[in-house]
């Protein structure tokens, strides 16, 4: 079935905007990035645009943040077609505000609608809309180190029926939320929690696109894993529940003793930006990369026989988090070696580094958000 989601013929977007009279005033905004948490706190201002079968992508708008008003009936509430995206604004030394490699998360975002039966944003728009929201919210954007601005692009149905097909309208969205370090005391290795019993998503389905019924089915093996005392969840492939897939979050990379890194290849897997980004800055220092199928039992043999010594989680949230352990509700646990000189910490300082204007930006992938 071929499905018409491509953009009709549009001219350049000409955002109309709207400013928030009811804006944050700047002790009230300061009071919050002294603190901001994760996800807690929101600007002041939102995009929204539109999308119609017969329009195409039309009316794009920067408004004051606010409730988003729904018919009973929209298809989103439904049926779940809906897709998100995740990355970060930052401030660097110089007061200028960056993103990173947004283009990967605009193409991302393409690949999810694709999958969902929506139509696929332009990337031109996608990095418009970052553009237009700082323009208007900047001052969001907090100065201390290892925090940032979080955005949270997403779109989903918004046509009101119930017949079982791709919705007819679509609605684009925004929105921003500064974030606060993630680890306020420092980066330490985490404990995983191996799910037996509940797969991330299945051969041939959603699993490679960013959207929420994928997150929706790991609320429970994640609460299941705080239940053990460890802070994520590892999912196996759903076929033969043997092979590494990813965390609820996040993806997975290991490390031998001779420096190569080990990632898992799958089509249920979520294309990890962070992860591709590590990869390329370890092939930079010419550590080989294998990217295939990862049986549990390699991995557990593998340390147990000192060949794998180094096992990472990493994701535009945390970026790279050591792993200590994994625990298995069978016993037949994992417990990484401790090292003073991790490879996932070298490689998360020299990306953290580009991100925040640090360190050179060899491969061009900053996206400056405020000119």
């Amino acid at each position: 079935m071929t499905l018409n989601l491509l953009p009709m013929a549009n001219q350049d977007l000409q955002f109309q905007v709207t400013r928030n009279e009811n804006a944050k005033s700047p002790e009230e905004r300061e009071a919050i990035l002294a603190n901001p948490g994760f996800g807690q706190f929101f600007t002041d201002h939102m995009v929204d645009i539109c999308w119609s079968e017969r329009g195409g992508w039309h009316r794009p708008r920067v408004q004051p943040y606010g409730p988003i008003q729904l018919d009973p009936a929209a298809a989103v509430l439904h049926y779940a077609q809906e897709i998100f995206e995740g990355l970060k604004a930052y401030r660097h030394a110089d007061g200028s505000i960056w993103t990173f490699r947004p283009e990967m998360n605009a193409a991302r975002m393409q690949r999810s609608a694709k999958r969902l039966a929506m139509p696929e944003l332009p990337t031109e728009y996608f990095l418009d809309s970052l553009k237009q929201l700082i323009a208007v919210d900047g001052d969001w954007v907090p100065t201390q180190d290892e925090t940032s601005l979080y955005l949270r692009p997403f779109a989903f149905a918004k046509e009101a029926f119930l017949g079982v097909r791709p919705a007819k309208k679509i609605n684009y969205y925004l929105i921003a939320s500064p974030a606060g370090a993630y680890f306020t005391g420092g980066v330490t290795p985490v404990s995983i929690w191996l799910s037996t019993t509940y797969a991330r998503a299945a051969f041939g389905g959603t699993g490679a696109a960013k959207t929420g019924g994928n997150y929706a089915a790991s609320l429970l093996p994640q609460a299941e894993a705080y239940e053990h005392g460890c802070a994520q969840v590892l999912f196996l492939d759903s076929q033969e529940g043997k092979y590494l897939e990813e965390l609820g979050g996040m993806n997975i990379v290991l490390v031998r003793k001779d420096g190569t890194l080990l990632t898992p290849a799958s089509d249920s897997i979520l294309e990890g930006i962070t992860r591709d980004s590590i990869l390329q800055l370890a092939k930079d220092r010419g550590h080989a990369i294998e990217q295939r199928d990862i049986a549990y039992e390699e991995w557990r043999e593998g340390v147990a026989s000192g060949d794998i010594v180094e096992a990472f989680a990493c994701g535009t949230a945390a970026v790279v988090t050591p792993i200590a352990e994994i625990k298995t509700p069978d016993g037949r646990d994992i417990v990484m070696p401790e090292r003073d000189d991790r490879l996932a910490m070298s490689l998360r300082e020299e990306l953290t580094g580009i991100q925040y204007g640090r360190v050179e930006d060899r491969h061009g992938w900053l996206y400056r958000l405020d000119a």
